[in-house]
Protein backbone atom coordinates (compact mmCIF):
# COMPACT_ATOMS: atom_id res chain seq x y z
CA UNK A 1 0.00 0.00 0.00
CA UNK A 2 1.70 3.59 -0.85
CA UNK A 3 2.38 5.90 1.62
CA UNK A 4 -0.51 8.28 1.79
CA UNK A 5 0.14 11.98 0.90
CA UNK A 6 -0.37 14.28 4.16
CA UNK A 7 0.29 17.88 5.68
CA UNK A 8 3.29 18.71 7.42
CA UNK A 9 3.49 18.96 11.62
CA UNK A 10 4.47 21.52 13.02
CA UNK A 11 3.92 22.99 16.65
CA UNK A 12 3.63 26.34 17.69
CA UNK A 13 4.45 28.00 21.26
CA UNK A 14 3.12 30.77 22.94
CA UNK A 15 5.74 31.67 25.94
CA UNK A 16 4.80 33.29 28.62
CA UNK A 17 7.24 35.02 30.78
CA UNK A 18 6.34 34.72 33.91
CA UNK A 19 9.23 36.50 36.09
CA UNK A 20 8.08 39.56 34.35
CA UNK A 21 5.26 41.62 36.03
CA UNK A 22 2.99 41.98 32.97
CA UNK A 23 3.79 38.73 32.02
CA UNK A 24 4.21 39.44 27.88
CA UNK A 25 4.71 36.61 25.28
CA UNK A 26 7.80 36.34 22.97
CA UNK A 27 6.77 36.72 19.37
CA UNK A 28 10.28 36.05 16.93
CA UNK A 29 11.01 38.17 13.87
CA UNK A 30 11.35 35.27 11.31
CA UNK A 31 14.98 35.06 9.36
CA UNK A 32 13.06 33.09 6.76
CA UNK A 33 10.01 33.57 3.90
CA UNK A 34 7.16 34.61 5.13
CA UNK A 35 8.85 37.25 6.80
CA UNK A 36 7.10 39.21 9.86
CA UNK A 37 6.49 38.09 13.41
CA UNK A 38 5.51 34.99 14.35
CA UNK A 39 5.10 32.55 17.49
CA UNK A 40 8.36 30.30 18.16
CA UNK A 41 7.77 26.98 16.02
CA UNK A 42 8.93 24.77 13.73
CA UNK A 43 8.59 21.15 12.22
CA UNK A 44 8.12 17.98 13.89
CA UNK A 45 11.13 15.44 13.09
CA UNK A 46 10.35 12.16 12.80
CA UNK A 47 10.18 9.94 15.78
CA UNK A 48 9.72 13.08 17.67
CA UNK A 49 6.84 13.72 20.08
CA UNK A 50 4.87 16.84 19.60
CA UNK A 51 5.72 18.05 23.20
CA UNK A 52 9.42 17.18 22.68
CA UNK A 53 9.23 19.11 19.31
CA UNK A 54 7.83 22.26 21.28
CA UNK A 55 10.26 22.26 23.78
CA UNK A 56 12.94 21.57 21.36
CA UNK A 57 11.60 24.46 19.31
CA UNK A 58 11.25 27.14 21.94
CA UNK A 59 14.58 26.74 23.39
CA UNK A 60 16.17 26.90 19.58
CA UNK A 61 14.31 30.05 19.07
CA UNK A 62 14.63 31.56 22.13
CA UNK A 63 17.38 30.20 24.50
CA UNK A 64 14.59 29.47 26.84
CA UNK A 65 14.22 25.99 28.54
CA UNK A 66 9.78 26.13 28.41
CA UNK A 67 7.30 24.17 30.59
CA UNK A 68 4.48 23.07 28.82
CA UNK A 69 1.42 24.10 30.33
CA UNK A 70 -1.57 23.42 27.54
CA UNK A 71 -2.40 22.27 24.31
CA UNK A 72 -4.17 25.64 22.84
CA UNK A 73 -5.67 23.91 20.09
CA UNK A 74 -4.35 22.34 16.16
CA UNK A 75 -4.68 24.76 13.59
CA UNK A 76 -5.22 23.06 10.13
CA UNK A 77 -6.56 25.29 7.67
CA UNK A 78 -4.81 24.36 4.32
CA UNK A 79 -4.12 28.28 3.46
CA UNK A 80 -2.80 28.85 7.37
CA UNK A 81 0.94 28.60 5.93
CA UNK A 82 1.95 29.47 1.72
CA UNK A 83 4.20 27.49 1.90
CA UNK A 84 2.12 24.46 1.75
CA UNK A 85 -0.76 22.40 3.36
CA UNK A 86 0.87 22.49 7.64
CA UNK A 87 -1.18 21.45 10.72
CA UNK A 88 -0.01 23.22 13.72
CA UNK A 89 -0.92 21.53 17.18
CA UNK A 90 -0.16 25.03 19.69
CA UNK A 91 1.49 24.96 23.12
CA UNK A 92 1.01 27.55 25.49
CA UNK A 93 3.91 27.09 27.97
CA UNK A 94 5.86 29.55 30.36
CA UNK A 95 9.79 30.64 31.22
CA UNK A 96 11.58 32.79 32.83
CA UNK A 97 14.72 34.79 31.88
CA UNK A 98 16.16 36.78 29.24
CA UNK A 99 15.05 35.28 25.27
CA UNK A 100 17.91 35.71 22.72
CA UNK A 101 16.85 35.12 19.12
CA UNK A 102 18.97 32.17 17.80
CA UNK A 103 17.96 29.54 15.00
CA UNK A 104 15.01 30.59 12.48
CA UNK A 105 14.72 33.54 14.51
CA UNK A 106 16.48 36.81 13.51
CA UNK A 107 14.68 38.73 16.47
CA UNK A 108 12.99 38.46 19.82
CA UNK A 109 10.58 40.82 21.24
CA UNK A 110 7.97 40.86 24.37
CA UNK A 111 4.41 41.54 23.70
CA UNK A 112 1.89 42.16 25.55
CA UNK A 113 -1.52 40.47 23.73
CA UNK A 114 -3.40 43.79 23.72
CA UNK A 115 -0.47 45.50 21.87
CA UNK A 116 0.79 43.16 19.29
CA UNK A 117 2.89 43.93 16.05
CA UNK A 118 0.26 44.29 12.85
CA UNK A 119 3.10 41.91 10.55
CA UNK A 120 2.07 38.73 12.22
CA UNK A 121 2.50 35.32 10.29
CA UNK A 122 0.44 33.13 9.18
CA UNK A 123 -2.60 32.42 11.28
CA UNK A 124 -0.62 33.82 14.20
CA UNK A 125 -3.33 36.59 15.30
CA UNK A 126 -5.90 34.04 15.16
CA UNK A 127 -4.04 31.83 17.69
CA UNK A 128 -3.30 34.96 20.00
CA UNK A 129 -7.34 35.99 19.66
CA UNK A 130 -7.61 32.43 20.73
CA UNK A 131 -5.21 32.46 23.57
CA UNK A 132 -6.43 35.67 25.14
CA UNK A 133 -9.86 34.27 25.31
CA UNK A 134 -7.95 31.02 26.83
CA UNK A 135 -5.86 33.19 29.42
CA UNK A 136 -8.72 35.17 30.46
CA UNK A 137 -11.90 33.05 30.75
CA UNK A 138 -9.94 29.56 31.00
CA UNK A 139 -12.13 28.76 27.87
CA UNK A 140 -10.81 27.10 24.72
CA UNK A 141 -11.89 28.97 21.63
CA UNK A 142 -14.78 26.83 19.99
CA UNK A 143 -14.27 24.00 17.23
CA UNK A 144 -14.64 25.64 13.92
CA UNK A 145 -17.70 24.04 11.93
CA UNK A 146 -17.48 22.96 8.29
CA UNK A 147 -20.33 22.28 5.76
CA UNK A 148 -22.25 19.43 6.01
CA UNK A 149 -22.78 17.26 2.92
Amino acid sequence: MPKPITPLLAVDIIITLKDRSNQPIILIKRRNPPLGWALPGGFVDVGEMLEQAAIREAQEETGLRVSLEALLGCYSDPARDPRGHTISAVYAASASGVPKAADDAAEVALFLLDKLPENLVFDHHQILTDYARYRSSGTLAPIHQVGSS
